[in-house]
């Protein structure tokens, strides 16, 4: 019985109203600077350091980077910033 009970009540608080669920998401970037092919082990460093972020897959030929992070977490922002920090100017492609 307590079992159950508590299999209801977790239930319900993760249905009610204003439950919030982090999100998995992906963005692309568009990654300006990448010169070498170092740059990319650069670029996918300021981004692992970024609170959220599960992976980053960094192209020297296509100049970008595919980050996968937590909503919750971080924003794309943040993760704009990372780059730009680190001397590699960043922005979403749309």
């Amino acid at each position: 019985m307590n079992r159950t009970l508590s299999a209801l009540v977790l239930a319900a608080a993760l249905s009610a109203p204003g439950a919030t669920m982090a999100a998995e998401k992906t963005v692309t970037l568009a990654v300006d600077n990448m010169y070498c092919s170092a740059c990319p082990h650069t670029v996918k460093q300021s981004l692992a350091k970024v609170a959220g972020v599960k992976t980053a897959a960094v192209s020297y030929e296509k100049k970008t980077a595919t980050v996968t992070y937590d909503d919750q977490k971080t924003t794309v922002a943040a993760l704009t910033q990372a780059t730009t920090q680190a001397g590699y100017p960043s922005h979403p492609i749309n």
